[in-house]
C-alpha cells in the first residue's frame, strides 16, 4: 500500500454543490471535505445530500476532479478503479477518526 498525502480544505464559499443526475434532476449536496492525491494526480470531493437532519444516516458520494487552469474546480468525474475507492475509504476513515477525537 502506498502513502497518500491528503489535505483537508475548507471552502467557505463552496460548501454546497448542485449535482444533475441522468434524468436532468438537480440535487443540492453539501461538501464533507476535499483532498488531493499525488498518487493519482487528482483531487477528490466527498458529498452528501443537503438537508439531512442531524443524526440521520447519510449516503456519501465521492468524485474526482482536476482543477481548471484558472484555479476553479473542474467537472466531477466518477471514481473508476478499486485502488481509488480503497484510498478514498482510507482517507475517509482517517477524517472520521480525527472528527471524533476533536469532539472529545
Amino acid at each position: 500500500m502506498t502513502e497518500h498525502e491528503h489535505h483537508d480544505h475548507e471552502h467557505h464559499d463552496h460548501d454546497h454543490i448542485t449535482i444533475v443526475d441522468e434524468q436532468g434532476n438537480e440535487e443540492l449536496h453539501e461538501i464533507l471535505f476535499t483532498f488531493e492525491s499525488e498518487d493519482f494526480g487528482k483531487s477528490y470531493v466527498l458529498l452528501y445530500p443537503a438537508g439531512i437532519p442531524e443524526g440521520e444516516e447519510i449516503e456519501l458520494q465521492a468524485f474526482s476532479y482536476i482543477e481548471n487552469e484558472d484555479g476553479t474546480e473542474g467537472d466531477l468525474k466518477p471514481i473508476e478503479t478499486d485502488a481509488e475507492w480503497e484510498m478514498i475509504e482510507e482517507v475517509l476513515n482517517t477524517f472520521m477518526t480525527d472528527e471524533e477525537n476533536e469532539e472529545d
